[in-house]
């Protein structure tokens, strides 16, 4: 495939086709790095660093506490009540 340098701003850039952003699981703002091998642009899917061994810890933990910190926990939620479901 066969594409142009365009003009972003002050910078320049490329558009990469939908169909290799899916195929790699990239979307706007992934963070990828850039690299130069010889003549080749090498550009690489960069995952956030750290998740991957925090959830794989967290999972062999045995754990039921919330991984992420509760957002809610300083607020009265007592007035909240579920509508009951009719069957």
């Amino acid at each position: 495939m066969k594409t142009n340098i365009i003009q972003i701003g002050n910078s320049k850039g490329i558009i990469i086709p939908s169909n290799i952003l899916r195929q790699l699981h990239l979307s706007i703002k992934s963070a990828v790095s850039i690299s130069v091998d010889e003549e080749k642009i090498i550009i690489k899917s960069e995952p956030r660093q750290g998740w991957e061994n925090a959830f794989k810890e967290f999972a062999e933990s045995g754990s039921e506490e919330s991984f992420f910190p509760d957002c809610f926990k300083d607020e009265d939620l007592s007035w909240w009540t579920w509508k009951e479901k009719k069957q």
